[in-house]
């Protein structure tokens, strides 16, 4: 069990309160890693990229990018490349100017990398030049479950598939530092009733508010199962059957 408590959002005590559900729900594991207890495992990668000189300095805020004209193809939220091939003088009247710390950049020699996913088939997506680690030093997320999952021997990655575009730029990573590629799984999130991702706003949705009993009915209903334990569930489970679409939670 890993827990990605590299944001600064993250809380040590909401993620206690996470685990001790998972457990309350049946669900066991061997051990509990969490990111931040490994800045080193990050460091020595970082340190790697930057020798093989694939990493540059970016100075631009969210707003920056926001405004900068795409590339001809590259989807909204794309880096147009705007530190890419600053000089050395560039560089520092951009540190001048913006008067704060770099974030690191990867410098990507493709455009698009595909994937194989269980439920999508192949998705081909966007590999940008995107962060390895923010201004703040903080290692970003897409370095970091990359080189996790390398180091714990993770070969499936199971999630929402909010994430599946994200896909392509981790398993370009992973190829770049000679890890082997897992097999990805991205399933149909959980929504509200107005078709938003569902949130706490929407009431009761914790465990302890539903109630153990109540909400494995509702994650056997969610996959169209009759059964509500745990084992049950596992011996009828074929990922290929799983819903493609999403499904509505309705308290």
């Amino acid at each position: 069990m890993r827990v990605d408590d590299l944001d600064d959002r993250t809380y040590a005590d909401i993620a206690e309160r996470q685990l001790a559900d998972l457990a309350a729900i049946g669900l066991t594991w061997d051990l509990t890693e969490w990111q931040s207890e490994h800045p080193r495992r990050y460091d020595e990668v970082v340190d790697e990229l930057a020798a093989r000189g694939l990493l540059y300095e970016c100075y631009c805020s969210r707003k920056d990018i926001a405004q900068a004209p795409l590339a001809p193809h590259a989807p909204q939220g794309a880096y147009p490349g705007t530190c890419r091939n600053l000089s050395a003088s560039e560089r520092e009247a951009r540190r001048r100017d913006t008067g704060r710390p770099p974030a690191l950049r990867l410098r990507t020699d493709a455009t698009v990398h595909t994937v194989n996913d269980v439920l999508h088939g192949e998705y081909t997506g966007i590999v940008d030049d995107f962060v390895v680690r923010r201004g703040d030093g903080v290692t970003a997320y897409n370095l970091a479950v990359v080189v996790d999952d390398a180091a714990q021997g993770i070969d499936q990655v199971v999630r929402g598939d909010d994430l599946l575009p994200s896909s392509p730029r981790q398993a370009y990573l992973a190829r770049l530092l000679g890890y082997p590629e897992p097999t990805y799984a991205h399933v149909a999130l959980v929504l509200n009733a107005d078709g938003a991702r569902l949130a706490k706003r929407d009431g009761a949705v914790t465990l302890s508010e539903i109630g153990v009993k109540r909400a494995m009915e509702q994650i056997a209903s969610s996959l169209g199962y009759p059964v509500t334990t745990p084992e049950q569930m596992l011996a009828q489970f074929k990922p290929g059957a799983l819903p493609r679409e999403p499904w509505t939670y309705r308290p």
